[in-house]
Order: structure tokens, then sequence, then C-alpha cells
């Protein structure tokens, strides 16, 4: 029998407010008739394009996002801090972490919600409205801001003919809601591997190396220490409570493996008893990121150390600075 407290969320989910950004700077054929070898009648009769719009170096991702997400929560009727999560579909943030996504919510005035990107292309808006309509029925969230934001200009070659004319920038955001009816259907989705050439970026970011690296990561480790010490204990115990359970009720806690004076003080911060396994993967496999609680949760069953049927509290943080806790019912 699962110890875990059922969420309480709504029946079901809407779409309460809409809001757009369209950069100011309006692009007609001609301009892109000075790169490529064609005429304003074909692009027309191939796209029924006729203008486009690309961003300033001030509109930004994120600033074309802001815009576009107030728009959305005053079409709403719903106040920022209301927000508990934001998701950002686009393929055009240039920077692999942290996402957009937090930034966004900063700037928006939002009270740390969840935030995270995902990239699925054309096809981003639809996942990110099937994500947030997920979280509002299973009570993770009461709103959810989903936004779809792309600066394709600085993505598209000028002198390929078959695409110069194609792209443009904007951002569109939506805040969905609670609902007494359903409101979102059921969304049909799935993908198909073997065609992915069809539409690609032309060269690997690997291409981009500075000699042979890599652009990296960079931390101020005891700032990273102190707020994963003392701010990632409140937020674990916040789960615990929200789960209805009691660090008696843990047989097993998996904390991101960032380093062990981090875990062991996230243990001591919470009290843990003695009975309960604490994963401590870190000494074997390093900080592995976004795989290391699956990583320190595989090894601990492995090894017999944890069982199933266990719960756990497992809780993740790191650049953003994001961070989510859960419990769970160990597989």
């Amino acid at each position: 029998m699962s110890k875990i407290k059922p969420a309480k969320g709504s029946p079901y989910a809407r779409i309460l407010g809409v809001g757009g950004y369209r950069p100011t700077r309006v692009v007609s054929n001609d301009v892109i008739l000075e790169k490529i070898d064609s005429s304003d009648e074909w692009i027309r009769s191939r796209s029924g394009i006729a203008t486009r719009h690309w961003a300033s170096p001030e509109e930004t991702v994120a600033a074309m996002s802001v815009e576009a997400s107030g728009k959305a929560l005053a079409d709403a009727g719903v106040s920022a801090d209301q927000i508990g999560a934001v998701i950002v579909s686009t393929v055009s943030h240039f920077r692999q972490t942290p996402a957009v996504a937090t930034e966004i919510a900063d700037r928006i005035g939002a009270h740390k919600p969840a935030a995270f990107d995902i990239s699925a292309g054309c096809a981003g808006f639809g996942y990110g409205l099937t994500l947030a309509k997920g979280m509002v029925v299973e009570g993770s969230a009461e709103y959810v801001l989903v936004i779809g934001v792309e600066r394709l200009s600085d993505l598209t070659d000028l002198e390929d003919r078959a695409t110069a004319f194609l792209f443009g920038d904007g951002a569109g955001a939506v805040v969905v809601g609670p609902s007494n009816e359903p409101a979102i259907g059921p969304t049909v989705w799935g993908s198909e591997g073997d065609k992915s050439e069809t539409i690609k970026q032309t060269v690997p970011w690997d291409q981009y190396k500075t000699g042979d690296r890599f652009p990296a990561i960079t931390q101020e480790g005891q700032a990273v220490f102190r707020w994963a010490v003392f701010e990632m204990a409140k937020v674990a115990q916040q789960a615990l409570d929200a789960a209805g359970l009691t660090p008696d009720d843990l047989d097993v806690f998996i904390p991101h493996q960032a380093n062990m004076r981090i875990i062991d003080s996230m243990v001591k911060t919470l009290k843990l008893p003695e009975h309960v396994t604490v994963a401590r993967d870190v000494e074997t496999t390093g900080n592995t990121s976004a795989a290391s609680i699956p990583l320190a949760m595989e090894r601990l069953l492995a090894t017999g150390k944890a069982k199933s049927g266990d719960t756990a509290l497992v809780i993740g943080f790191g650049a953003g600075l994001v961070y989510a806790a859960t419990v769970v019912t160990l597989p």
C-alpha cells in the first residue's frame, strides 16, 4: 500500500488567456531577394509570405517572451505570482543551460515556479500545452504559463533559396488553468525519427568548439553550497508535507549527487532517522547533473540497499537556479 497522499487538481484544464509579441522590424520579400535568385511572386506562390518580423538585438528570446506573457496574464486575469510553472518551447535560445524559462519567470515576477524549456520544434507549443494540462489536472500547479518563442532569423541561411524566405521571429503565450468542463482535448502526438534529417540544424554545436574544448559550465561554489544546504532542505521538507509524510515515513533519500558535503549537510538539516538509506553515488560516479538521481536510484536498487515499494524522497537542484522535489514509490 502506497503511503503517498493523492494530489488534488482540477477535473479539467483550459486556456484562460493568450498574448503575443511581434518584433518591430517588418521584413519584405524584397529584402530576402537581395541574397537569393527568386522573385516576390515566386515566394508568395510557394509560401503565401509577403513579410515577416525579424528581431533586433534587444528583442531577445527572453524579452519577447516577457512581452507576450504579460499580455496573456492580463487577458486571463491571472497575476504572475499565481503561476506555478513556466514552460518555454524554443530551439533558438543559444544557451544550453540554464533554461530561458527561469529568466522569464523572474522577469515577469513569478514566485519560484517550476521553470523549464522543451525542444520539440514546431510541435513544441502543443507539447507544452499538454504538459500544462497535466499539471493543472494533477494538481502540481493551478496556473501554468506556456510560451512558444523563436528568433529564427538567427538560424536562417539567407542564401538558401529553399528556406531564406520562410522564417520569422516572435513569441506567443497562453495561461492554462482549472476548468469545470473539458476544454483542452486529448493530444495525439508522436515522432518519426526516420525522417529526422528532413529538418535539421546544418552544423552541430560540437563543430563550434574552441580548440578541443566546448564552452564550459562555471559555478560559484560557496554560494551554491549555502543555497543547496539551507534552501533545498526547506524544499525537501515541503515535498514531504505535500505528500502527507514525515521523515520517519521515509525509507530512502535520493538527492542530486552534487557533492558529498551537500548531501551530508542536507541529511543533518532534515534530521533524517538512521533507518533512512541515503544515496551517495557521487563518490564513484561524480556529479552527472540530470542523470544523477536516476543513476543513484538504479544503484540502490541493484545493490539491494533499497527495494521495490520503498518510499523515497528525491530532490534535484542546479543551474537557474532551479529545483524540484517529490516523494515517490520506488519501482
